[in-house]
């Protein structure tokens, strides 16, 4: 569109949860990089698990908050920066857990990670909004 192009390829860095997870067991909370850390079985099914759980649940604070204080009637800026709101777990637990740094500090490319997360948190709270129009329609 526009003449111009514009590509993210989504990092599997959320996939390296379940790995880390898989060492919380162990007591091993943090990692220097996880990607050096032994694999865990299963670890790829443990991602995804955990981050749809993760999703589940600020979807469900969300409708909570949108209940409370916005009387059912949510608009797309308050989506948008709920959405954006939920970088903060990323950002300053998981990354950092995973040997990322703070804000992925540490990654190859930092700020590609940052654009990563941006997008698709922006994604995250747009779909929470239109989510909310479509379950009224039915």
């Amino acid at each position: 569109m526009f003449g111009l192009r514009f590509q993210i390829k989504y990092s599997n860095s959320h996939l390296r949860t379940g790995q880390w997870l898989g060492h919380i067991p162990n007591e091993k909370l943090t990692h220097n990089a996880i990607i050096t850390s032994p694999k865990i079985k299963y670890e790829n099914a443990l991602s995804w698990l955990f981050h749809y759980l993760i999703g589940i649940l600020y979807a469900g604070f969300y409708i909570a908050l949108i209940t409370i204080y916005q009387a059912n009637d949510p608009s797309v800026l308050s989506a948008w920066l709920f959405g954006l709101a939920t970088i903060i777990s990323p950002w300053f637990i998981m990354q950092p857990s995973l040997g990322m740094g703070i804000c992925a500090s540490k990654a190859e490319k930092p700020n590609i990670v940052r654009l990563q997360n941006f997008v698709i948190h922006s994604i995250f709270g747009f779909a929470l909004y239109y989510s909310w129009l479509f379950l009224l329609q039915i």
